[in-house]
């Protein structure tokens, strides 16, 4: 099956070949056993399966979509019943447990640290295809981490979407090394006074790996904010299409949206496009957007090179400054470890 997913809210020239993307010959897998490799570690929830669909504003297209809701394999809805230091979610691929269509419903009453890890324990093509919707409640605070560790045979379909109500404050980041195909897609709608979403993410792709990011917010509710800031390498011939749109809808007065998207390209082959944009139509609101994307910077490599390292110590060092900064935001000491690893081994 040909696939065309993840398609931007607006549609762009065709020159810039990012209005979607398509994927040949793709297995969809159907008719699935239970995904048995999940852990939950967490207190103060409630968890039951989720039993209703979903339904997305954008989301990854209808043909993924109607793959959840009719095949999904694994279902969870997570209520908080009090403040939460941690639920944490790990789902992890095996020679026996190789597909997961899943859904995971948040609704978040209290301030809660969440962490939701794909992982891979066999060499074998693994296929994510998961949807995670959060609704973040009046006064609560939430930092949720999405961290996708598959293996470079996978494909990974990410649909996230988020409702924010009155002053409530998201914290988002999203760690996306795995897959071959690596597909998000992200979706805020900020509707309450006062909410705020910090959306920072870092993703790094070798030999031929493709990443296909597309992030949305609208912001609706007056002295809302959202800031984006994404940080990526490419080494080999890795691929990367970001698509960043920030819409001030009415009625959102004073609100503020930033967005900023850097990549660093380590080889010659590897291909960055970058599309982000504001749309607008209320008075009284601020925007910015940025987005770049070069080579190491000699004069660091030569710096630090100069203090005894080789060149590809120096580039690790130099990629993992970039990224630290979002990384630490993980509220999870072991998969940070993890992720600094996939770093080093990725790079070498």
């Amino acid at each position: 099956m040909d696939i065309k997913i993840n398609e931007t809210p607006v549609r762009t020239s065709r020159n810039f070949r990012v209005n979607n993307i398509t994927i040949n010959n793709i297995d969809i897998p159907n008719k699935l056993d239970e995904f048995k490799n999940i852990e939950i570690i967490a207190q103060n929830i409630t968890t039951d399966c989720n039993k209703e669909n979903i339904n997305l504003v954008y989301g990854n297209g209808d043909v993924l979509l109607s793959n959840i809701n009719k095949e999904k394999n694994s279902s969870l809805k997570i209520t908080t019943t009090g403040n939460n230091k941690q639920i944490k979610l790990v789902y992890s691929f095996d020679d026996k447990n190789l597909n997961l269509v899943n859904d995971v419903f948040l609704d978040i009453k209290h301030d809660s640290n969440i962490v939701i890890q794909y992982c891979s324990n066999t060499k074998k093509e693994c296929f994510h295809n998961g949807i995670v919707k959060l609704i973040v409640r009046e006064n609560v605070k939430v930092n949720i981490s999405i961290v996708n560790m598959l293996n470079n045979n996978s494909y990974n379909f990410d649909s996230i979407e988020n409702d924010l109500e009155e002053n409530s404050n998201l914290k988002y980041t999203i760690v996306d090394f795995g897959g071959k195909y690596s597909i998000s897609n992200y979706y805020s709608n900020i509707v309450g006074n006062g909410a705020k979403n910090d959306l920072k993410s870092v993703y790094l792709g070798i030999d031929n790996q493709v990443k296909d990011i597309n992030y949305i917010a609208h912001l609706k509710g007056e002295k809302t904010d959202i800031n984006i800031d994404v940080q990526g390498a490419l080494k080999d011939s890795a691929k990367k299409n970001f698509k960043g749109t920030i819409d001030f809808k009415r009625g959102c007065k004073k609100a503020k949206g930033d967005e900023n998207e850097f990549c660093i390209l380590l080889s010659p082959k590897a291909k960055s496009i970058a599309l982000p944009m504001l749309l607008c139509t209320e008075d009284d609101v601020e925007g910015n957007h940025s987005t770049a994307s070069g080579k190491v910077d000699q004069k660091s490599l030569f710096y630090i090179m100069s203090r005894g390292f080789s060149e590809k110590e120096a580039i690790k060092l130099i990629v993992r400054a970039r990224f630290n900064k979002i990384i630490e935001r993980i509220k999870d000491d072991e998969i940070k470890k993890e992720v600094l690893s996939q770093i080093d081994e990725r790079l070498n």
